[in-house]
């Protein structure tokens, strides 16, 4: 008898590297060791303000076994640093970090293997500390004496294995930031403080009409004023550079009072903007659909619209940029750009030079996450440099400016509907979002996407923003996918073709919006039903890390507790991008003439915490700029023209108005990082939101909750 032919086992999968060092494999290009005694790390991400620079040279001073005081950050630059795109998603650490980590566990064990050689004795003998290695019989050397035995100008291996959780010392502790101290104490860290020698002050003249035109110009007025070196007109972009921010302040007021304008395109009806959104053509696509098993027969479908407005950026400091041109067309520009090569990909096309004639350096900004004017600002700078006499020039936007030309994030209508059995259960669910799209970054479109290009007098033209992929997260549909356990839905997302406004990616792109309106959706089933909204998601989620935050945010906020008048609870709770962080949200809201948010009870998991405190960080300053968002923030305008262009028109989340905020970290050491930055918005606006439900026993589907909308919202009740 023959025995059955059995089928080989498939060989495993090569082993390959991770993405950001597939992009830059170079092992110098992360990683130097300086004669003094320090190691110099270069990522290819920028801090703008969540403490990657931290987080990141702990992972190499563990992965490495060096003190973190020997670790030095290198700002990143198109002039050396790793091509890692940009800096957003939460992604950093994903992203960077298993690269740096990745890299300098090769490097150790190159660093070893040639220990070995010098020293006689087996690569199993030897250990090191603080970066010198030893051996039996007080044998040593150190990483620095055998730097020119090592030539890390060669890429990297596939395959290699860092060091286990437990082999780590320094992640998983809550260590100092390293950007902290000079801001505490005031040292110039952000580009907004910074001075380079020989440096002009440049201003830039903008329309206060929606894409107005400059039909006449008189600069008599501004030739007048002491200190000016140039004007600058090119097409309808106009600037002038004086000696000193005073004069070039004086300047600009005079061209501005000189200046004619064409009437400007008419903007929609900020009252009805959710309307206008559905009534505009549309790119229209399926981002996700799933069939039930079995057919289940519906008994009664339940629909509701939710909407958010277009939101601004509200950086604490306009944009800022300097540049400085040399004789041989080169031009250097300092940024707070969240992607220098995108930039500089973007800068190559709008001056027509080679790439390599361009290098961009970041800088921190002092405030910002997502696409504000940041990148805009610095081609101001660099078209203003070119009249300066290759000295540099320095352009800061004005509050208005920031306020009315930076792009803001997308305004968003979300409808939902259930299908329920005879039990009323949950059989379908179906998903429907209209956005303008949330994505106009440098870089990515084959036209440039900065403001002074569509100016010039051969201008680019404006292009449409547009939506990430979906493998990316997506852009207006990111989290429309339920992470809940439904047994069909159908989602769908249709990103507008018109763009009356400047929109791109604010944080968490289309994730607030959707998370708002799936969480609250959810709160309104499971109240038609009489059920507890905890249990009711318990109930539908299969996903033991999505279970373990909903229950570890109830449990920790006590839930819930006894009612009292005007007091009310609610929860929320995402994945962010179904791929990234868990987050769920208790919060306690106060309902009187306006909406108090008291305290946010929240848990977290973020795969390994590399710095705890910065997770925290993180979390908290997600949930307070939510709240903001959740109870404030509206870009308001009439038929013309933005007029949310200070802080009396755009309203901000007050200090006295900040709520105590709760932080749990489910600890997961020995599952990979997951970024923390964009976590928690969508589960705090939903949480709010279902708060006050609880409190007042009024739905608001539509942000921000306000006196206003609240009355709406009775009114409809």
């Amino acid at each position: 008898m023959t025995s059955p032919a059995t089928t080989p086992a498939p060989s495993p999968a090569a082993p390959k590297l991770l993405p950001s060092l597939a992009a830059n494999p170079m092992l110098s290009s992360w990683i130097k060791f300086a004669p003094e005694g320090h190691v110099i790390v270069s990522p290819g991400k920028v801090e703008i303000g969540q403490g990657i620079v931290t987080a990141l040279a702990q992972i190499a001073a563990d992965e490495l076994d060096v003190d973190l005081a020997r670790v030095q950050m290198v700002r990143t630059t198109t002039a050396g640093s790793p091509n890692e795109g940009v800096t957003s998603g939460s992604l950093s650490v994903q992203h960077s970090g298993r690269a740096i980590r990745q890299a300098c566990a090769e490097i150790r064990q190159m660093f070893l293997t040639a220990a070995s050689d010098r020293l006689g004795v087996g690569t199993e003998v030897l250990a090191v500390s603080d970066g010198t290695i030893s051996g039996p019989g007080n044998v040593q050397t150190s990483y620095w004496e055998l730097a020119a035995d090592v030539a890390l100008d060669r890429p990297a291996t596939p395959g290699i294995v860092p060091k286990s959780p437990d082999q780590r010392a320094l992640a998983g502790e809550s260590v100092q930031r390293l950007d902290v101290p000079d801001k505490v104490f005031g040292r110039p860290r952000f580009i907004q403080d910074t001075k380079l020698p020989g440096m002009l002050h440049g201003r830039v003249m903008r329309p206060e009409l929606a894409a107005a035109t400059l039909t006449s110009l008189n600069e008599d007025g501004a030739r007048a004023v002491a200190g000016l070196v140039a004007i600058v007109r090119d097409g309808n972009f106009v600037g002038v550079v004086s000696e000193t921010e005073a004069g070039a302040e004086a300047a600009l007021k005079a061209l501005r009072k000189s200046a004619a304008w064409s009437p400007g395109e008419a903007l929609p009806d900020e009252n009805h903007v959710s309307d206008w959104l559905k009534t505009q053509p549309a790119e229209s696509s399926v981002i996700s659909s799933k069939a039930a098993s079995q057919p289940i027969e519906t008994t009664q479908t339940i629909r509701r619209q939710y909407s958010r407005p277009y939101i601004a950026h509200g950086s604490i400091a306009p944009s800022c940029a300097m540049a400085q041109w040399t004789g041989d067309d080169r031009v250097r520009v300092w940024t707070h750009s969240q992607g220098v090569y995108l930039l500089r990909s973007d800068l190559s096309m709008v001056l027509k030079l080679p790439p390599d004639h361009i290098t961009v350096e970041h800088m921190e900004g002092a405030g910002c996450y997502g696409h504000n004017a940041a990148d805009d600002v610095a081609l101001d700078a660099i078209l203003l440099a070119k009249a300066a006499g290759g000295r540099p020039v320095r352009v800061l936007w004005s509050r208005a400016d920031e306020m009315s030309h930076a792009p803001f994030g997308a305004a968003m209508r979300m409808e939902v509907e259930a299908d329920l059995d005879a039990q009323g259960e949950i059989v379908a669910w179906r998903h429907t979002v209209w956005s303008n799209g949330h994505s106009a970054r440098p870089g990515r479109p084959d036209m440039p996407g900065l403001l002074a290009g569509t100016e010039l007098a051969k201008p680019f033209p404006r292009s449409i923003s547009g939506n990430p992929p979906a493998a990316n997260g997506g852009g207006g549909d990111r989290n429309s996918v339920p992470l809940y356990d439904f047994p069909s839905w159908h989602i769908e997302s249709h990103r507008l073709l018109t763009m009356p406004v400047r929109t791109s990616a604010l944080r968490t792109l289309g994730a607030q919006g959707n998370v708002f309106a799936i969480e609250s959706f959810l709160d309104e089933l499971a109240a038609e039903r009489g059920e507890d909204p905890v249990e009711f998601r318990l109930r539908h989620m299969k996903d033991p890390r999505a279970r373990d935050v909903i229950s570890a945010a109830a449990k920790r906020a006590n839930w819930k507790p006894a009612p009292r008048d005007g007091v009310g609870y609610g929860i929320g709770f995402a994945r962010y991008k179904n791929t990234g962080a868990y987050c769920a949200v208790v919060a306690e809201i106060e309902g009187a003439e306006d909406i108090s948010v008291k305290r946010l009870t929240l848990a977290v998991d973020v795969g390994e915490a590399i710095n705890p405190d910065g997770v925290i960080n993180q979390i908290e300053g997600g949930a307070i700029q939510a709240t903001s968002w959740v109870l404030k923030e509206r870009v308001r305008f009439d038929s013309t023209r933005i007029t949310s262009n200070s802080w009396s028109e755009y309203p901000i989340l007050r200090f006295t108005e900040v709520p105590e905020v709760d932080i749990e970290i489910i600890p997961r050491p020995d599952m990979e990082p997951l970024g923390a930055g964009e976590a928690a918005h969508g589960p705090v606006a939903a949480a709010i939101a279902n708060a006050v439900y609880d409190a007042l026993g009024v739905r608001v589907r539509d942000l921000p909750i306000t006196r206003d909308s609240l009355i709406a919202a009775m009114e409809l009740s």
